[in-house]
């Protein structure tokens, strides 16, 4: 699959994005925006999945420990063939699979479910060494947020994954440099996030979010890493894609009203239409 047709599946994960957290009236755009392109080239280029069979054994495993940006996975499965993306509209219903975090229980293509922030890394290290222990080639990457990393746990489970040496890990943080209280800088700061890793032995690599030849080759690079876990600093722009959004605190956890909607959608129409004319 080449750039302009990963581009293509993200502005339409992006629409997914929007349409449920405008029909829930509630949710997490601004990360989930910002995060777009990474899940769709783990879907679409990267892990080993399948659709029709989405609890095969030899599957690669994710887990989104930023939970809250479940309108990104959901929109992503549903682009994959997971779910129909009509279904998206549903998000955060009585009654819907789509809770407002992942449930691995209700959710088609969910491997863990994740939400209470700084877990998920550790689940991802502990499938990763039991992937090590039975002898499976499988592969675990986990997405976190940049404000998430301020909890404890993560570094509890980066100490324990370098320890462990264990390279079939791939850790990757949405660094867009917001969370819901403001600049990560001004809230808690974690920088150095790189050099932070890599004193927990891991492998380090930062990206550009957005640029596809970007993530291809640090998803390469992670691959032919052996001994050591894999970091991924992904510089991303939280919005990424709605005009209004991008770069703007507020819109970590809000839903937009109906003219706000219809701008977003506009937007991404048209960048939709510009990739199109390529």
């Amino acid at each position: 699959m080449n750039n302009d047709e990963l581009k293509q599946i993200a502005n339409e994960v992006r629409k997914g994005i929007v349409t449920a957290v405008h029909s829930a009236k509630s949710g997490h755009p601004g990360g989930s925006l910002s995060a777009a392109d990474i899940l769709t080239y783990l879907y679409f280029e990267e892990m080993n999945v399948d659709p029709e069979n989405p609890k095969k054994s030899d599957r690669d495993r994710f887990v989104l420990s930023k939970g809250h940006i479940a309108p990104a996975l959901y929109s992503v499965l549903a682009q994959k063939g997971y779910f129909p993306v009509e279904d998206l509209k549903t998000l955060r219903h009585v009654g819907s699979y789509l809770q407002g975090h992942p449930d691995m229980k209700g959710t088609p293509g969910v491997d863990m479910s994740s939400g209470s922030l700084g877990q998920g890394i550790s689940v991802a290290a502990g499938m990763a060494l039991s992937a090590k222990l039975s002898n499976e080639s499988y592969r675990v990457y986990t997405l976190l947020g940049d404000g998430e990393i301020q909890e404890g746990q993560v570094w509890e489970a980066a100490m324990f994954a370098g320890h462990r040496k264990l390279d079939n890990l791939v850790v990757i943080v949405d660094n867009n440099g917001l969370q819901i209280d403001g600049s990560i800088e001004d809230v808690c700061s974690p920088y150095p996030i790189d050099k932070k890793f890599e004193s927990f032995n891991f492998h380090v690599i930062n990206i550009d979010a957005h640029d596809f030849d970007s993530i291809a080759g640090a998803l390469k690079e992670a691959r032919e890493t052996k001994g050591q876990p894999t970091a991924i600093i992904a510089k991303s722009v939280k919005g990424k894609g709605v005009s209004f959004m991008e770069n703007r605190a507020e819109w970590h956890g809000s839903a937009p009203n109906d003219e706000k909607f219809e701008i977003a959608m506009e937007d991404l129409k048209k960048a939709g239409e510009a990739l199109c004319q390529k």
